[in-house]
């Protein structure tokens, strides 16, 4: 067996233990990039090399292989790239003021590497340690949100447990806080954080969006709720560019990035739902459905006259006088 194969092996051991229901064909096809075919022939030399792999059918008739980790223990170590991208997504998680967050990643790394055999440890550390220097990994500098780490703990805790959260709460145009009851169904992160939930008092049923900054304080009462379960916090998020979302802007947003700049556009994703569309002339169309006009014209901006604005006529008219022709360069 090639050293390739023995490390695809390995990986597809590592998959199997790890997930406690066990893994299907697909999930192997997607996770290793492969054919259904070869991820069969992946899974039967999972079955020829780990005799304690177990095979059963879930409630959907699908095929199951499930490992113990005992087998693995000995053959399992951190790598130094994986020490540094942990390390990289700590760093992340605090200029973007996840304090809580980062807390917990920086508490999983040490428990990883509790499990690391001592005699691979001190080599690891050495290795990480002249990755970080080669590599000079770092989280983007530039200001960041400042959170209270009570009121991230109080918001989580009110997630988990479906508790009403108690919040002061100072919206856009009020002078002081005022005390709202919410029942959180999850937060939203982006330039600015927010709390999806939907106020007690009220009939809707559409979550609503609180800035976590304007949030003075946070209690978790001993009041539950019943969580919608219609409501995708993903199909939630992906109708606004950014974060911030009005239902009252969302429609199809149609940009056309110039020759010069259309390569450059093709290789972001501005929205989950967009598609490109290459012209006779050299540039490209992006077309998606959202809302958030502001958060779309600070990224526009950055853009320069690289890009116009189709549709909506809304956002056409905002960026229109702001299309900067002197930039040096993209984004």
């Amino acid at each position: 067996m090639s050293f390739w194969k023995a490390e695809q092996l390995l990986a597809l051991a590592t998959l199997a233990a790890a997930r406690h229901a066990g893994i299907t064909i697909d999930d192997v096809a997607e996770r290793f990039e492969v054919s259904r075919r070869t991820a069969q022939r992946m899974l039967r030399a999972l079955e020829t090399q780990f005799p304690d792999t177990r095979t059963a059918r879930d409630d959907e008739g699908r095929k199951r292989w499930r490992l113990s980790a005992a087998p693995l223990r000995d053959l399992m170590t951190m790598s130094a790239e994986e020490l540094a991208a942990l390390d990289l997504a700590v760093e992340t998680l605090r200029r973007s003021g996840l304090d809580a967050e980062a807390d917990d990643l920086v508490s999983l790394r040490e428990k990883i590497l509790a499990l690391v055999p001592r005699s691979k440890a001190a080599q690891l550390e050495t290795d990480h340690e002249a990755l970080l220097e080669a590599q000079g990994l770092a989280a983007r500098p530039g200001p960041r949100q400042r959170i209270e780490r009570s009121i991230s703990a109080a918001i989580a805790e009110a997630i988990k447990a479906c508790a009403i959260l108690e919040v002061d709460y100072r919206s856009r145009g009020e002078t002081t806080a005022r005390r709202r009851r919410l029942a959180p169904y999850g937060l939203l992160a982006g330039l600015r954080r927010y709390l999806v939930a939907l106020p007690e008092d009220e009939a809707s049923d559409e979550p609503r969006l609180y800035v976590i900054e304007s949030i003075r304080s946070a209690r978790v009462t001993d009041d539950r709720f019943i969580r919608n379960s219609e409501f995708s916090l993903q199909a939630f998020a992906q109708r606004s560019f950014g974060v911030f979302q009005n239902l009252e802007e969302f429609a199809e947003v149609v940009w056309r990035f110039s020759p010069q700049a259309a390569d450059h556009a093709r290789g972001f994703e501005f929205h989950p739902t967009q598609s490109i569309e290459d012209q006779s002339d050299g540039s490209v169309i992006v077309r998606f459905q959202a809302a958030g006009h502001l958060e779309m014209a600070w990224h526009l901006y950055m853009w320069g006259n690289a890009v116009e604005v189709l549709e909506p006529a809304v956002l056409k008219t905002l960026v229109e006088n702001h299309r900067r022709t002197d930039f040096p360069g993209l984004p």
